[in-house]
């Protein structure tokens, strides 16, 4: 016994055990056959004469003609599934497996997986029996014009499926949501689950953006609607699950520097592309968890947000021969070619500040926007006083003794000038980051590499808009360092956040400064 398989999403399509059948070239005998399929029930000759052919014609002989060539193409000897009379005519659906009903039947059921929803709420999209459409027959255009609309409530029902579904990343519920306000733009139901989808993801600002934008929309519509507030016992989804879910969405690549170093690099999100040039202390992987990492997930809400490990770093290549402003601007210069991306905004963090105003001052046509944040043009042994040269030369030293080793003294001197403000638990993750990243050589040998960097000749020669971003109690590179880069490029912009870190960390209020201050700067 064989299986015919029906779909109707899409082109209209019929195979008997995985084989193709070939349908009639009338599109009306085509459009018959679809109609008896999908309304599963028997349908007076009479009906069916006047919703497929007009009245001049021979209607009756016209529907005996197509059901002569329908018959033996979903008929078998022992299966008859074209069942007609001289009353009636209808599909019986024997040994058969249709896609719309096989779709409903999944809905249906509670227990079913978010990948189950995923591939219903896919295949709904499909606008159904593409091709069938008989303009001139009214009544079929009705009917057709009627199941079709029933398939967008149906692709409604499972995104409102996918969006209750405890498997469901919290980023993705934003994707499903918008689709189901596509679907449905005056559903009460899918304009707060787009809400709610928002707020779990912390994007408070865009949900606020977005109730103005629905209850305009409703009121033209004179339908009252006001947003479900979250119960006051309900917690948006925690740092760690947002990294997680944006995490799933990353790809890691690799590409060769021209010595032959492996660089990786990562990318993540959608939009116009954002390169964060590398600095030290990074790892592509377990960054998501830094304390640091809000920004970063912010930034990849609005942009294809692209990321790379300095060699001798995190999964980049740890065995080099060379760490030096020109192989770190070397290495920049590799991933963005690799990606053949031609012109891009650029945001340097930390030394990386001095990687990419070099690569601006070399490639001006390339960077649409130069963001610095913590930067410096010059490192310590050119520029410190005899009491900052100590105290640096203390930190080398107490590297090569107690790089990823848990010393309180090495941890309050160095830690401490990162994140003054952490707390015990961010500090602890941030001795154990420093072991997952480099070894203690590299470590030092960094350290030795940003103590000579020396790109203050190449400040005034860039023509890229810029933004300069420092905090005014940085312990690590003074807020005057950051004054003088904004008032030495020309026209460059210059904001002052309020917090003592060199890398923001989560909930300060400084870092939605940061967010806020980047996004106004790459849209105007």
């Amino acid at each position: 016994m064989s299986r015919l398989d029906i779909r109707l999403l899409g082109d209209f399509e019929l195979a008997r055990d995985g084989e193709p059948l070939a349908l009639p070239a009338s599109r009306k005998t085509r459009a018959l056959l679809a109609f008896l399929i999908v309304t599963e029930r028997p349908q007076r000759r009479e009906r069916l004469c006047e919703i497929f052919w007009d009245l001049p014609d021979d209607p009756r002989a016209a529907l005996r003609w197509s059901l002569s060539k329908l018959r033996p193409i979903v008929n078998e000897a022992d299966i008859v599934r074209l069942v007609a009379d001289r009353e009636r005519a209808g599909f019986e659906a024997i040994d058969t497996e249709i896609d719309l009903s096989r779709i409903e039947a999944r809905l249906a059921d509670p227990t079913a997986s978010a990948d189950a929803l995923t591939t219903c709420a896919r295949l709904l999209g499909e606008e159904l029996l593409t091709g069938i459409d008989l303009p001139d027959q009214p009544d079929f255009a009705a009917w057709l014009s009627y199941e079709r609309e029933r398939v967008e409530r149906l692709r409604g029902k499972a995104v409102k499926r996918l969006l209750e579904h405890p498997d469901m990343p919290p980023d993705r519920a934003i994707d499903y949501a918008e689709r189901w306000i596509e679907i449905s733009p005056f559903s009460r139901d899918a304009a707060n689950a787009l809400i709610a989808a928002y707020r779990q993801m912390g994007r408070d600002r865009e949900a606020s953006h977005l109730i103005r934008e629905i209850k305009s929309r409703f009121a033209d519509a004179d339908i009252e609607w006001a947003p479900e507030e979250p119960a006051p016992d309900a917690e948006p989804a925690t740092t760690r699950e947002r990294g997680r879910a944006l995490l799933e969405r990353q790809t890691i690549n690799f590409c060769k520097a021209p010595d032959g170093v492996n660089i990786a690099y990562a990318t993540v999100g959608e939009g116009p592309p954002l390169i964060k040039a590398a600095n030290w202390l990074s790892h592509l992987e377990y960054d998501w968890e830094a304390p640091w990492s809000p920004l970063f997930r912010e930034l990849a809400q609005d942009h294809r947000f692209i990321r790379y490990d300095e060699r001798g770093n995190g999964l980049s290549d740890w065995n080099v021969e060379d760490l030096s402003l020109d192989t770190f601007v070397t290495d920049l210069e590799t991933v963005v070619d690799t990606l053949g991306i031609e012109r891009f905004p650029l945001l340097g963090i930390s030394q990386g500040a001095a990687v990419s105003i070099e690569y601006a001052a070399r490639h001006p046509e390339r960077v649409s926007k130069l963001i610095l944040f913590g930067g410096y043009p010059a490192g310590w042994r050119l520029t410190a006083t005899p009491e900052q040269a100590a105290e640096r030369e203390a930190i080398i030293t107490l590297t090569k003794s107690g790089w990823g080793q848990d010393n309180p003294a090495y941890r309050h001197i160095f830690s401490a000038t990162f994140m003054p403000s952490a707390k015990a638990e961010q500090l602890a993750w941030f001795d154990d980051f420093q072991r997952q990243t480099a070894c203690a050589e590299n470590a030092v040998r960094f350290l030795e590499a940003f103590s000579v960097i020396d790109v203050r000749h190449r400040l005034a020669e860039i023509r890229t808009e810029t933004l300069v971003l420092h905090s005014r109690g940085d312990k690590r590179i003074p807020w005057e360092v950051g004054r003088d880069i904004a008032a030495a490029i020309p026209d460059a912009s210059l904001v002052t956040l309020e917090s003592d870190n060199h890398l923001l960390i989560e909930g300060e209020p400084a870092g939605e400064t940061f967010v806020e201050a980047i996004r106004e700067f790459l849209v105007r």
